[in-house]
């Protein structure tokens, strides 16, 4: 960095220090610059047209009244003004109070060093240095023993201590120290206005006060002055160790530590109040109203000085200080505010006046043919050489397979061969005074010119034939042509048409074809395939149909009206949009997959182009010269660059986050942030600190935890999220630099959103909590409504029980008693035999049985009672009715049943043994009883006649056992069977699963079957 120490108030002290020699000279400047021409009569240093520069005059809160600059480790440049201390990282200015969190001891700046440490150091106008690190900070003063007054500027040494130039003194802080010593008539030095420390390459220390010059070899304790014995105030160091030193008005002197012999008298060999030595070895002057860039020798006419002057937009008419970042920018601060310039990579042709529409085609000696409407033909050169040709402008050309060029306008065709000679052809008097728009030769020599209204002329030994002779070629304006390996002409119209031209052959192309180009303005032939760029766009034709090109990003690309494929295989278009570079692997690429998009380079405005490319004549708008340099037609202006010399950044932008706006609140970014409750909104600014081209900082951004995919978003510098749900995410953002480098680290932010109480676990177990008392309370609501109602049943059920059971006490019980009763005594008067006795006493015995029964059964109707064995009583039961025919059969443990199922199981299998011993005519009954773990099984089976397949269905009319052992098995849960057929006797088998005949064992026998079946879709699979 160069700093014109002081300001306008040094420069003040440094004129009253030298205002004897002034007045002491003042006669001689006088006539001197009577004699001296005035500037507008001198020769003006041509601007700075290699360089692209941007001013500021208070846009985007850029201060005024610039001193100093410098740029930390992490990207940010900062700016000391009066005004206070800026930071800009390339796009937006903000004014700093403070610095990583810690208050700067000023608001009135000065003096700025950034050290290798990565600290900022920031001199008072008033005195005092703010030191500032990421995690402290410290200020120093004169109670630190730092000189008191303005701190003019600070420099670091090798050895890492800081020297600080101050009104009244110099410091130094050694390394390690916590204090400044001051520095003066023990080393040498008189304690007087110090301006500036530097240390040379050579390890010499060279200090400038406002007596001079002073210098101190490596080792050495002790100053000595240098030499020029005069007061020089500003000093900086060229890249082979010559040291300038600047009076801070208008003169530079060669510094050197000792006098020469005979000690001459000093001679003023540059002009300026100071300078800077950037990384190319250019030497930046300073001076009133302009900034002057000098190259070696920097004197005389091989320096090739160029100025930056008010008059061309400088921000402000005194130059103040100047500085390089670490991409090569130079920044000047001015009394205005302050200046940017940059490298362009475009170079310029230069000329007085700007072109009027010029046309462009490169010769086989490394230059190029250019003429517009107002300048003949010229042939210049990369290097600005340029050399008159012939006075005639053309509106197309054309370079021949023999090297030949041909260039053509209403008038004429002009020759010119390869020893640069001149022929010239005149159209026919029909043709004259139509501007030529596009030539080419065919494989047979012929040469193919489109001509405006006139339409497109094959020219063979001298004669012009429209169209060639051929039918169904379109009456518009053919804008570009081209001949291929095979020697076929290609031409492009207006309104999507390509027509391809073979000997006496024609064919078309338009959209069924896939071309979508608009106004067909430029054709180029790469091998066997086919460029075409139009209105809309870049086609490409692979032999069998076109295939339209995107770019990446859905940039667009507009009026190509231009197309070269260089050696390295790049591909170059010129359009309204810029020029645009796809690579050769991107161009390898779209040819095996048509429908990718293609990422490319862009250049255009801040790359030096001015203007865009010409969409009707003079065409194609670009060309390429013999030695590969490229060379590009606007409106107003032709630019040149060297494919193969691109200047590129290296440096990957280091990435910030900036700051986080929740709803109202504003938080400065830090590496975790836990926000307020129920903060959902956000939005995340971030920047990326590349100030050679911010405008081309790309950034892709990623909430991880939220986003599945990086988002990439541009050159936008925010990302908005809206709703977030609560969690805990990082907000990670990268950044690329204008040459597509990345920095992958970026930036990263913990972010933190705590949940309401709503949203938190112990609300949503508190609601499922309710949720379940709720659903309890209601079900058992629902029982006690489902209870009261069975109890209203139970009672009617119960009522009704009684009656039948007074009915049945009272008709059939005590009819059957009177019957048995009367049995008896007849039996005990009939004269029968002691066995028929025994037999008869037995039937009575079961009638006694029965009638028990049905007491028991009116017993039950009216009241719950335990059953009895179940077996016992049915083997009974069939024994009495069927003696020696019946047999009965038991197997498993015998185990009791449900009450209410026995009833029903004990009605059903008494019901069939009844109808065996009634109706069967069986000569064998069996009773078969299973007692097994998945459920019970019951089987009654006869011999006997069978029954007939009505009576099996529906029972016999008005009788109601078959139809009633089935109701009640359905009532039972049971699975109930009775196959039967005449002659070949009845079987009824009933079965009821474990969960309804055991009292306690559904859910074993529940799990059994599904193990069953589990089983048995194992085995079917």
């Amino acid at each position: 960095m160069y700093f014109k120490p002081g300001g306008r108030r040094s420069r003040i002290a440094a004129l009253l220090t030298i205002a004897a020699t002034l007045l002491s000279r003042w006669l001689a400047l006088v006539t001197l610059a009577v004699l001296m021409p005035s500037r507008t009569a001198m020769a003006i240093t041509p601007a700075m047209d290699d360089y692209a520069h941007t001013a500021w005059n208070g846009q985007r809160g850029a201060p005024a009244d610039v001193l100093q600059f410098t740029q930390t480790k992490d990207g940010w440049l900062w700016i000391s003004s009066p005004n206070g201390l800026f930071r800009f990282d390339g796009v937006d200015f903000e004014r700093m109070d403070s610095v990583y969190g810690h208050r700067l001891h000023t608001t009135n700046t000065v003096a700025l060093l950034t050290t290798r440490d990565g600290r900022l150091w920031v001199g008072g106008r008033f005195g005092g240095i703010s030191m500032i690190a990421q995690d402290h900070s410290r200020v120093f003063n004169e109670k630190s023993g730092l000189p008191r007054g303005m701190v003019l500027t600070m420099s670091e040494a090798p050895d890492g201590s800081v020297w600080a130039a101050t009104s009244t003194g110099l410091g130094v802080l050694k390394p390690g120290a916590t204090r400044f010593s001051q520095i003066g008539k023990q080393q040498g030095l008189p304690e007087t206005f110090t301006h500036q420390v530097l240390f040379g390459r050579d390890g010499r220390q060279w200090i400038a006060l406002n007596s001079g010059i002073y210098v101190r070899d490596p080792g050495r304790a002790l100053f000595r002055r240098a030499w020029p014995h005069i007061n020089l105030v500003a000093m900086s160091e060229a890249p082979d160790g010559t040291l300038w030193g600047s009076d801070g008005i208008d003169k530079h002197y060669r510094v050197l530590p000792d006098a020469p012999p005979n000690n001459p008298a000093p001679h003023a060999e540059l002009g300026g109040n100071g300078a800077l030595f950037d990384r190319e070895g250019n030497m930046w002057i300073l001076k009133v109203n302009a900034v002057e860039r000098r190259r070696a020798p920097y004197v005389g006419k091989a320096a090739g000085a160029r100025e930056l002057t008010r008059e061309n937009g400088m921000s402000g008419a005194l130059v103040q200080s100047a500085f390089e970042d670490r991409e090569g920018n130079i920044w000047v601060g001015t009394s205005g505010g302050l200046d940017r310039l940059r490298r362009i990579r475009l170079s310029g042709v230069k000329v007085d006046t700007a072109f009027d529409h010029p046309g462009v085609i490169a010769d086989d000696r490394g230059g190029v043919l250019i003429s517009d409407w107002r300048r003949p033909l010229r042939r210049y050169e990369a290097s600005g050489e340029s050399q008159g040709l012939k006075p005639l402008s053309f509106t197309c050309a054309y370079r021949s397979p023999d090297g030949a060029l041909w260039l053509s306008n209403a008038k004429a065709r002009w020759r010119r061969d390869a020893s640069g000679a001149f022929s010239q052809i005149p159209h026919p008097e029909q043709i004259v005074g139509y501007d030529a728009q596009a030539m080419t030769i065919d494989g047979r020599g012929r040469m193919w010119i489109s001509v405006s209204r006139q339409g497109l002329f094959v020219i063979e030994d001298g004669v012009w034939r429209k169209h060639g002779g051929l039918r169904g070629m379109p009456d518009a304006l053919a804008l570009s042509l081209t001949t291929d390996g095979a020697g076929r002409v290609w031409a492009g119209y207006v309104d999507n048409q390509i027509a391809l031209i073979d000997g006496e052959r024609l064919q078309m192309f338009g959209e069924a074809e896939g071309l979508k180009l608009g106004n067909v303005q430029s054709l180029l032939v790469d091998g066997k395939q086919l460029w075409a760029g139009g209105v809309d766009g870049l086609a490409r034709y692979d032999g069998l149909r076109w295939h339209g090109v995107t770019l990446a990003g859905r940039r667009s690309l507009r009026g190509v009206s231009g197309l070269v494929r260089t050696r390295s295989g790049d591909l170059w278009l010129n359009g309204s949009d810029g020029i645009s570079r796809i690579a050769n692997e991107e161009v390898d690429r779209l040819v095996r997959a048509p429908g990718r998009a293609a990422p490319f380079e862009r250049f255009d405005a801040l790359d030096g182009l001015v203007g865009t490319a010409e969409q009707l004549r003079p065409l194609p708008s670009i060309t390429e010269g013999s030695d590969g340099r490229l060379w590009f037609a606007t409106a107003s202006d032709v630019a040149s660059i060297d494919p193969s010399t691109i200047a590129r950044n290296p440096l990957a932008p280091p990435v910030q986050i900036l700051s986080l706006l929740a709803g109202d609140l504003r938080y400065e970014a830090r590496s975790e942030l836990r926000l307020p409750v129920g903060q959902r909104d956000l939005r995340i600014t971030y920047t990326a600190l590349g100030l050679a081209i911010p405008e081309r900082l790309r950034f892709r951004y990623k909430l991880e935890g939220f986003d599945q995919h990086w988002q990439d978003v541009g050159t936008r510098r925010e990302a908005v999220y809206t709703n977030l749900p609560p969690g805990d995410y990082q907000f990670h953002v990268i950044a690329a630099n204008e040459d597509g480098v990345w920095n992958e680290t970026g930036a990263t932010l913990k972010l933190s959103l705590p949940p309401r109480f709503t949203e938190t676990g112990w609300f949503i177990l508190l609601m499922a909590a309710a949720a379940l008392a709720l659903m309890a309370g209601m079900y058992m609501l629902r029982v006690r409504q489902l209870t009261a109602r069975v109890q209203e049943r139970m009672q009617e059920r119960l009522a009704e029980r009684e009656r039948i059971a007074r009915g049945l006490h009272d008709t059939v019980l005590q009819s059957v008693q009177g019957l048995i009763m009367l049995f008896e005594r007849q039996v005990r008067n009939l004269p029968i035999s002691a066995a028929q006795r025994r037999e008869i006493e037995q039937t009575l015995d079961l009638a006694d049985g029965l009638l028990a029964e049905g007491r028991d059964c009116i017993s039950d109707l009216r009241h719950d009672s335990e059953p009895g064995d179940l077996d016992h009583s049915l083997s009974q039961y069939g024994s009495v009715l069927l003696r020696h025919r019946f047999s009965s059969t038991v197997s498993g443990a015998s185990v009791p049943l449900c009450p209410r199922l026995r009833q029903e199981v004990t009605a059903i299998a008494r019901e069939a043994l009844f109808n065996a011993a009634r109706h069967s005519e069986a000569k064998q009954v069996a009773l078969t009883i299973e007692y097994r773990d998945d459920g019970f099984a019951l089987e009654v089976r006869d011999d006997g006649c069978g029954m007939p397949a009505a009576i099996l269905d529906h029972g016999k009319p008005r009788h109601y056992g078959v139809v009633g052992m089935c109701e009640r098995a359905m009532a039972a849960g049971a699975s109930y069977t009775l196959d039967s057929a005449p002659g070949q006797g009845t079987v009824m088998r009933l079965e009821i699963p474990a969960e309804y005949a055991y009292a306690g064992r559904s859910s074993a026998a529940l799990f059994a079957r599904l193990r069953e079946r589990r089983r048995a879709a194992v085995n079917a699979a």
